[in-house]
């Protein structure tokens, strides 16, 4: 089994409608970062293409953000998030 990369947080919420969902920072987090989502059945790898903070475009965010991005997959709350 491959390493997962680093915690950097967890999904709060799933917009399933818009397919967005909102994680909570543990650790920065930059657009471009490629991610691995992790929970229940899903597990899978993604490229943060863009990211919001109450709903306006950020580059960069930091330890405690919550942050808005758009997923592949559905997820749910509870689901961790690394940094790969």
């Amino acid at each position: 089994m491959e390493k997962e990369g680093k915690l950097i947080g967890e999904i709060t919420h799933y917009f399933s409608n818009i397919g967005v969902a909102v994680l909570n920072l543990s650790d920065a987090l930059s657009a471009g970062d490629e991610v691995r989502i992790i929970g229940g059945e899903t597990d899978f790898n993604q490229t943060i293409d863009s990211m919001e903070v109450d709903h306006k475009k950020i580059e960069k965010a930091k330890k405690g953000d919550d942050v808005g991005f758009k997923v592949a997959q559905k997820v749910r709350e509870g689901y961790k998030v690394f940094k790969v």
